[in-house]
């Protein structure tokens, strides 16, 4: 379910931003969208993409170590949605909240600063209000139940320790509309 946040904000389409042309081991060129990760031919002669690159799906569940697809050797990251939006967070099942602030939010996660540093794995709820860019509507919160995945001390950052707050990156597990 938390994939379906992005996924409206996309609209399924993609706008295609392409990354420098590659050479496959094949020795033809072709282009990744670092959006999307589809392929595409790329020809240098002219400059210019030719036609999207299809991957043979397996027929079969069983992977065999003799037939290799070829596959792109990176993942392109999520859609960062730049913010400046007041969250609440805590522990799963305590009674402190804390104040941060949302840095940008993706169909993966968010990356927030808050006063209360929490160690990697943590089990965190997570209350904000959801950007109308995704829920179509104003004045949306939401519940977030998420594990915190990063966690830089506030020492680490100048910036940071300055205004008393900690960098914390979370993965989103589950989410439901509140009123």
């Amino acid at each position: 379910m938390p994939q379906k946040i992005m996924d409206v904000l996309m609209l399924g389409h993609c706008s295609h931003e392409f990354s420098w042309p590659r050479r496959g081991s094949d020795g033809d060129y072709y282009q990744v969208c670092l959006l999307c990760a589809a392929e595409y031919k790329y020809d240098w002669t002219t400059m210019r993409r030719t036609e999207r690159v299809e991957h043979a799906k397996p027929e079969t569940g069983i992977r065999r170590s003799h037939t290799r697809e070829k596959r792109p050797s990176w993942t392109p990251r999520a859609r960062r949605l730049k913010l400046d939006v007041a969250l609440r967070y805590r522990v799963n099942n305590t009674s402190a909240w804390y104040e941060g602030t949302i840095e940008n939010l993706s169909q993966t996660g968010l990356l927030f600063h808050g006063p209360q540093q929490l160690p990697v794995n943590a089990l965190i709820e997570l209350v904000f209000e959801m950007p109308e860019e995704i829920s179509g509507q104003k004045n949306r919160n939401v519940l977030c139940q998420g594990r915190v995945i990063r966690s830089r001390d506030q020492e680490a950052n100048a910036q940071d320790a300055e205004a008393g707050t900690g960098l914390l990156a979370a993965s989103i597990v589950d989410y439901k509309f509140i009123r």
